[in-house]
């Protein structure tokens, strides 16, 4: 029994300590938090204008139909107008044109669909990951990325953001040792300010996690209801049972 309990706890300090390894092999970067509310649905409106026109590019969304766009409140005719691509119907997934043999040969691999990208990486990695872009001459493509070491992509909306660089400076820590501080500074200012683009990533981040899955609000609403509901009868039965046995003793 002991080495049965002793079993247990060591896998459950292996699972308990898996992150921190993960985290540790990732370089130790500090993911910031994404500021997203998928309750606010201007914001979604927004970040589904920003996919369409900055990431659809590249990559597509085979599991999520415009039609879907719906239930962030725009009619069909806003649809066709501003998100759907030509020759593409409302009905129609959010595909793009670009055959998945081309991309490889352009980009070395095809670019990824971005569907569940959100539940593969997480939100915080997205909103930190679309703000680390910086000039890399070293690279093919010209950038790098502080979260993505060696990105392939290349960052799309430099144009928005601006181009940061990456100063490394040597500091000591409080043991003595020598270690590396990275920092990244604007050096070429974009179309926006930094707290425009702050703004702009996470409606996007917020769109992505929408896609994801869509119905997770309606879910959460009906959870609320169904609790509610459970609640109710609960106290009618209290009381039903009260009133059922008062004469019994």
């Amino acid at each position: 029994m002991e080495r049965l309990i002793k079993s247990l706890r060591n896998a459950l300090l292996i699972l308990v300590a898996s992150p921190l390894i993960t985290f540790a092999s990732g370089g130790g970067i500090k993911l910031d938090p994404a500021p997203i509310n998928p309750n606010d649905r201007i914001s979604l409106q927004r970040g589904a204008h920003s996919f369409v026109n900055y990431c659809m590019g590249c990559h597509s969304a085979g599991y999520m139909r415009y039609s879907r766009l719906k239930d962030l409140g725009l009619t069909e005719d806003q649809i066709k107008e501003n998100l759907v691509l030509p020759g593409a119907k409302v009905g129609e997934t959010m595909a793009i044109a670009m055959q998945k043999n081309d991309s490889k040969e352009w980009f070395g691999v095809p670019p990824p669909d971005l569907s569940v990208i959100a539940r593969s990486r997480g939100v915080d990695w997205l909103y930190t990951y679309l703000r680390t872009y910086y000039k890399d001459d070293s690279r093919s493509t010209g950038w790098n990325n502080l979260v993505f070491d060696k990105v392939g992509m290349p960052h799309v909306l430099w144009r928005l953001q601006g181009t940061q660089v990456l100063n490394v400076t040597e500091k000591r820590d409080a043991h003595g040792h020598q270690v590396n501080e990275s920092k990244l500074e604007l050096a070429i200012p974009g179309q926006l300010s930094a707290k425009e683009y702050d703004l702009f990533v996470a409606d996007l981040v917020n769109y992505l996690a929408y896609m994801g899955e869509p119905a997770k609000s309606k879910r959460s609403q009906l959870g609320i209801v169904v609790l509610f509901f459970f609640a109710f009868m609960f106290v009618l039965l209290l009381l039903l049972k009260k009133e059922y046995w008062k004469d019994i003793k």
